[in-house]
């Protein structure tokens, strides 16, 4: 990871400076792309870190949503950085500066290179990316006579790509954030299930909740009639949550049926 830290942020310089010696805000745009993948790996290495520090005092949980607030605010950059693009893209549409296209192509080839390099480092299987793409249509249109109202068309795109990557980078940790179940956990199926465990009555209180990233947790108070052995059903809703639903911290609160003796009442006073 951080030798692709060290591409992306290579690959991030050279766009800066080559987008400003160029012309070109198709590179700028893109170098505001990598911009986000070098947050990314920067906030995985610092996750990292973090999750190498212990639970302990008011922490209990310790560090681990710390990555949660870095992506909030890498999503929120992002979407800073796609709407002052987009803004500089309409501006040169109805006046489009030259651009040297040679240097812009020569940039959208390196910075295809350094991505195909990261993803081989990362082994993420990931396609190459498509705003670098664009870099190197704009700069081969221009390179061959074409109008360069082609690189703020393509740096509208790029903005809209970013817009778009930008939305999960803030969606995932506001979701955490309001404790939301995990994604892909049905919490009326896993109370159904809960219920359907032999000798459960009932389930209130239920509770379903994202501590960080893969990190999910139940709470639920759960009835039980009173002829079962409340642990011995506890450690079966654990296994049951672990197996269906992929969730390994569990606090499970057992209440033993009420009689229905002590739900009677009699009505002592006198009839007339």
């Amino acid at each position: 990871m951080w030798i692709a830290l060290g591409i992306n942020a290579g690959m991030l310089v050279a766009e800066a400076v080559g987008g400003v010696l160029t012309g070109s805000l198709a590179v700028l745009a893109d170098a505001g792309h990598v911009l986000s993948d070098v947050g990314a790996i920067g906030l995985a290495l610092f996750a990292a870190s973090l999750a190498a520090r212990p639970a302990g005092g008011r922490m209990t949980f310790g560090y681990q949503r710390s990555e949660i607030l870095v992506a909030l605010v890498n999503g929120v950059l992002l979407v800073v950085v796609a709407i002052v693009i987009g803004y500089a893209a309409i501006g040169r549409l109805g006046n489009p500066p030259q651009i040297d296209a040679g240097g812009v192509l020569g940039l959208g080839l390196l910075g295809l290179a350094g991505n195909v390099a990261a993803t081989l480092v990362l082994a993420r299987g990931e396609r190459v990316d498509v705003n670098l793409e664009g870099v190197v249509a704009a700069g081969a249109f221009v390179l061959a006579g074409g109008s360069s109202v082609v690189d703020p068309i393509v740096s509208l795109v790029i903005s809209l790509l970013i817009l778009i990557s930008s939305w999960r980078l803030i969606k995932e940790p506001f979701d955490v954030l309001m404790e939301a179940a995990p994604a892909g956990v049905d919490v009326d199926a896993a109370g159904a299930a809960i219920c359907s465990e032999e000798g459960v009555r009932s389930v209130h209180d239920l509770h379903i909740w994202t501590v960080t990233s893969g990190f999910g947790a139940l709470a639920a108070h759960v009835v039980v009639s009173s002829d079962c052995d409340p642990g011995l059903v506890r450690r079966r809703l654990e296994l049951l949550l672990h197996e269906r639903f992929g969730i390994d911290h569990t606090t499970l609160q057992m209440e033993e049926e009420a009689s229905a003796d002590l739900l009677r009442v009699e009505n002592a006073s006198p009839r007339p």
